[in-house]
């Protein structure tokens, strides 16, 4: 499975409009950071977890010529407001896509797009999706896809565990029954928003703690903010855990 990570920062983006910040205007394009999404790629399927804002441009960088799934896990803003920018994919391909999540952020989606859901006729091209709700383990072009409880602050989301690489972005916390989902993991992404502690993002040091709990083979931060360096802030990292950044690709064998 290959993995690219199409976008690594906050619902603000890197560089913040308007801010003067050294990182915001930093020349390290692993500071350039769009909103959290990442590419999966097997079996010549290309599975999308979250239609991040920015979902247009990360395609043309990353040459996404298709798109098969769509993977939701939660409906804020910065993870669902690029569904729009998938006509594009039913046009070349010509069908609907599949797009997955738990009932409430399906309907989150379905409120925020009434277009794409409600209208019986359209006279310009809209998104063509079929909405599957999850709430359990799937299987996804032979794959078992296993949704993990997070907590985003008070509210569960979820994670994905595909084999053995795991999705949690967005989280404060893993619940004790979803501690035991993660076991065995070649690559765990977690998020880390920033070094001091937010309500609803892990911070740096929480993460770190988690990664060494959980004991993945490596791991990778995302969904950071513009408090963290890249280049400084990878430096006093164990080797075993790494900032993620816009355009990384990694590859896990089967």
């Amino acid at each position: 499975m290959n993995i690219t990570f199409l976008g690594t920062g906050t619902s603000a983006g890197i560089p913040v409009i308007a801010c003067p910040c050294e990182v915001c205007h930093s020349t390290d394009t692993r500071n350039r950071r769009t909103r959290a999404s990442v590419l999966l790629s097997w079996k010549s399927k290309n599975v999308l977890i979250d239609t991040s804002t920015d979902l247009r441009a990360q395609a043309l960088r990353e040459h996404i010529s298709h798109v098969d799934a769509i993977l939701y896990t939660h409906s804020h803003a910065d993870h669902i407001l690029g569904l729009d920018d998938i006509r594009p994919f039913n046009f070349w391909q010509k069908s609907a896509i599949p797009m997955y999540g738990r009932p409430e952020t399906l309907s989150h989606i379905r409120r925020a797009f009434p277009y794409i859901f409600e209208s019986s006729s359209a006279l310009s091209i809209i998104p063509q999706v079929e909405d599957f709700e999850i709430d359990g383990p799937f299987k996804l072009f032979d794959m078992d896809i296993l949704p993990v409880p997070i907590l985003h602050g008070p509210n569960e989301i979820i994670g994905y565990r595909i084999g053995r690489f795991a999705y949690l972005t967005d989280f404060k916390s893993i619940p004790p029954s979803s501690v035991s989902l993660l076991a065995d993991l070649d690559v765990l992404v977690l998020d880390a928003l920033r070094r001091r502690p937010h309500p609803t993002h892990s911070s740096l040091d929480d993460s770190i703690a988690w990664a060494r709990r959980l004991k993945p083979g490596r791991t990778y931060f995302t969904h950071m903010c513009h408090d963290l360096d890249h280049e400084s802030t990878e430096q006093a990292l164990p080797p075993d855990i790494r900032l993620a950044y816009d355009g990384l690709q990694i590859v896990l064998e089967s």
